[in-house]
């Protein structure tokens, strides 16, 4: 049995607990031991959460431990789970049970995967990607490392997302787009066009705005 370590104990890591108990896994392969955060007192105030273990500069990392990062911010979730990573710590994915994946789907390492998501057939997830609940992703996309794809997002076929890109919530992609790295897609956009790198696109049809 491994023992889980959320990273980040605001509201995204509290997400993440509820998500754990109700993951692939949970209680046969994996309990939740608590959470590493810079402030320690993060969840003082609330109630029926595992504790704030550590910060990450002070945690010592035991053979059974596996870690899953709930940090929406991507800059500083790629700073974590890169400071984890140069302590030893191992990743797993985190994947609630209401989850379809179809077939022949690909699946990297420390992938947060909430509620009624669909992954169509033949995608590629890499790693430490957060998918939010009831998002669609079609059949043959990409989706690179540290994305984000918010809650009720659209996806279409043969998309290719690169690194570090934030799908806001409830956007859409046409399908056989391309959206080039560390790019944002605004809330309620509609994208039909492809997205060029560094940018920020909003609207219905998503135009750049940054």
């Amino acid at each position: 049995m491994k023992n889980l370590i959320i990273i980040g104990a605001g509201g995204y890591g509290r997400e993440a607990y509820t998500l754990a108990k109700n993951s692939i896994g949970y209680e046969q392969d994996f309990i939740v031991k608590g959470y590493l955060d810079s402030k320690l007192d993060a969840l003082d105030k609330l109630k029926n959460y595992p504790p704030v273990l550590s910060t990450i500069e002070n945690y010592t990392i035991s053979d059974d431990d596996i870690f899953i990062c709930a940090i929406g911010d991507i800059a500083l979730r790629k700073k974590t789970v890169n400071e984890v990573l140069t302590k030893g710590g191992q990743f797993t994915n985190l994947i609630h049970k209401s989850v379809y994946i179809g077939d022949n789907v690909t699946l990297g390492k420390g992938i947060f995967i909430a509620y009624d998501v669909v992954i169509s057939n033949d995608t590629v997830i890499d790693d430490f990607v957060l998918i939010n609940s009831r998002s669609l992703i079609g059949h043959d996309c990409q989706v690179g490392k540290f994305s984000s794809i918010g809650v009720y997002n659209f996806v279409g076929g043969g998309v290719s997302i690169g690194k570090e890109c934030n799908l806001h919530s409830r956007s859409s992609v046409k399908n056989n787009l391309i959206i080039e790295s560390n790019t944002i897609v605004g809330m309620g956009s509609v994208v039909i066009r492809n997205v060029s790198e560094n940018s920020t696109v909003f609207g219905n049809p998503a135009k750049k705005v940054f």
